[in-house]
């Protein structure tokens, strides 16, 4: 378990990842994230002006891949 200076622990704080961490975490371009953003598959929130993907909506996305996957077959 990592902790801050502070000594706070950072094993269960949501991570941030900017669109170009999503992308190579989902190891896709940035304009397909962007059109999973506004299709609206692909959760983000806005931290200032810029737009964050939670870890959360990471793994969110990678469970309807594969509930699709699962439903083609």
């Amino acid at each position: 378990m990592t902790t801050t200076a502070r000594g706070v622990a950072l094993a269960n704080v949501p991570r941030l990842y900017d669109i170009p961490e999503a992308s190579q975490l989902l190891r896709m371009s940035r304009s397909v994230i962007y059109e999973q953003i506004r299709a609206g598959r692909l959760r983000t929130v806005k931290q200032g002006r810029c737009r964050r993907v939670t870890d959360r909506a990471i793994a969110d996305y990678i469970h309807l891949l594969e509930k699709e996957a699962e439903a083609a077959r």
